[in-house]
């Protein structure tokens, strides 16, 4: 399956966790427990109702046209310069922080929020690549699911050394001319194409300068960011093209914007804020391509 494609059922059928997200802890003045049951058996309980309508509505649009075989594996680690892989590690890693943050909401310790509520994002794409594993059309891929279990460990390691995430993955998108050779691999309108063209996705780990210093003096939501994307790609396996453009990996260095550290009274504005923070803020960036060639661009996304 097309890694946008995933990101956006994911992204859509646990939409019911983000009200949840960055919200605080149950505070000592409420009427419920801490931890508080019933917040957690609503939150399970929407989670799992989210999750399940998710994985029946990828059924539908996705799986049904094809034919249903034995659990099996192929290897797609090949593909697309690894950029497939994209939406697995950020599903991982972004699914797992709303996980986390529905669990501290419900007063959960440190311990049970980072394991349970970290592995949200691991549990529900193993979902995906079982219906993967059983569909003629496509099969299990472990490639995929080291993607997928690399998005959580990130999120879990740095809460459990630091107690915050100092390291965010994020994406970027951007429409490109490779379409216009293979629309109907690449796409024909504008969201099919950003959904499904390779060459305009950037993937980026941006790290809080902060954080990962120790200074006072720099601004608690200023952020470095270096990214990985590839341009070139009219088909799965660039290597096997012919007569087409160059391919060619690119490496790019970019400041970045934490928008969960700007600070605001208002639960709503902060849920929002924290939903964003997975795309990257568009701003100056220097690129660096495998051909040897640099360019700078005062405004990337």
């Amino acid at each position: 399956m097309r890694l946008l494609h995933r990101a956006a059922f994911v992204s859509a059928g646990l939409a019911l966790l983000a009200p949840w997200a960055n919200a605080q802890p149950a505070d000592s003045s409420s009427t419920c427990e801490r931890p508080c049951k019933r917040c957690i058996t609503w939150a399970s309980v929407g989670a799992g109702a989210s999750a399940s309508a998710a994985l029946v509505g990828l059924n539908e649009a996705w799986y049904a046209q094809y034919g249903r075989e034995p659990m099996h594996s192929f290897d797609d680690s090949g593909e697309w310069l690894q950029l497939d892989k994209t939406g697995h590690l950020l599903s991982g890693y972004m699914l797992g922080s709303w996980g986390h943050a529905a669990m501290k909401h419900c007063g959960t310790g440190d311990r049970s929020a980072r394991w349970i509520g970290g592995s949200v994002g691991l549990a529900f794409m193993t979902g995906i690549e079982l219906l993967d594993g059983t569909s003629s059309g496509w099969g299990f891929s472990w490639s995929d699911m080291a993607a997928n279990a690399a998005g959580a460990g990130l999120f879990i390691v740095q809460d459990a050394a630091w107690r915050e995430q100092r390291i965010v993955p994020k994406i970027s998108l951007r429409l490109t001319p490779y379409a216009a050779q293979r629309p109907d691999l690449l796409g024909e309108g504008v969201a099919d194409r950003l959904l499904k063209d390779y060459n305009g996705v950037t993937l980026w780990f941006s790290g809080n300068i902060a954080s990962l210093s120790g200074s006072a003096r720099i601004p608690k939501w200023l952020n470095i960011a270096v990214g990985y994307g590839a341009e070139g790609m009219v088909s799965a396996h660039p290597e096997e093209q012919i007569g087409s453009d160059p391919v060619f990996r690119q490496f790019y260095l970019s400041p970045d914007i934490d928008l969960t550290r700007i600070r605001t009274r208002s639960k709503l504005l902060r849920t929002l804020l924290f939903m964003a923070n997975s795309i990257k803020v568009p701003l100056p960036a220097l690129e660096y391509r495998s051909n040897g060639a640099w360019r700078g661009h005062w405004l990337y996304f």
